[in-house]
């Protein structure tokens, strides 16, 4: 079986980590992100489509393997953190977005990778609130 390749954004901001969720399933909330495609940025692609912001300051934070949550096949996921510039909105097939400490109300709506690995990683470099 083919391995769902898939580059996010970990987008941090006072200690909330910004989640979002498709028209496909708007009860799921993901990391901003998509499929990378030859000869493309990716991060900037998507986080300009979905949500009209510009990425700055990308790292690799990790590279995340669980199963993905609306396709139910593997999944590799590659994290970056990243600042953004602009003020995110949910725009193209986003249905909503939101803010995260990793401990309220979002937390048993997040897909499996983000709640039990992305929010462990950034809560154990201390810049989430959440508990690991």
């Amino acid at each position: 079986m083919d391995v769902l390749r898939v580059v996010a954004a970990a987008v941090v901001d006072r200690g909330r980590l910004l989640v979002v969720s498709k028209q496909a399933a708007p009860d799921v909330f993901y990391l901003p992100g998509g499929k990378p495609e030859a000869g493309e940025e990716t991060l900037a692609r998507e986080l300009a489509e979905e949500l009209g912001v510009t990425p700055h300051d990308l790292a690799l934070l990790d590279h995340v393997e669980d199963v993905a949550a609306l396709e139910g096949v593997p999944m590799r996921m590659t994290v970056f953190t990243a600042g953004v510039s602009g003020d995110p909105r949910p725009a193209a097939e986003l249905a909503a977005l939101g803010w995260t400490d990793g401990r309220d109300a979002y937390v048993p709506r997040l897909a499996p990778a983000v709640r039990d690995q992305v929010v462990p990683l950034l809560v154990r470099a201390g810049v989430l609130g959440g508990a690991a």
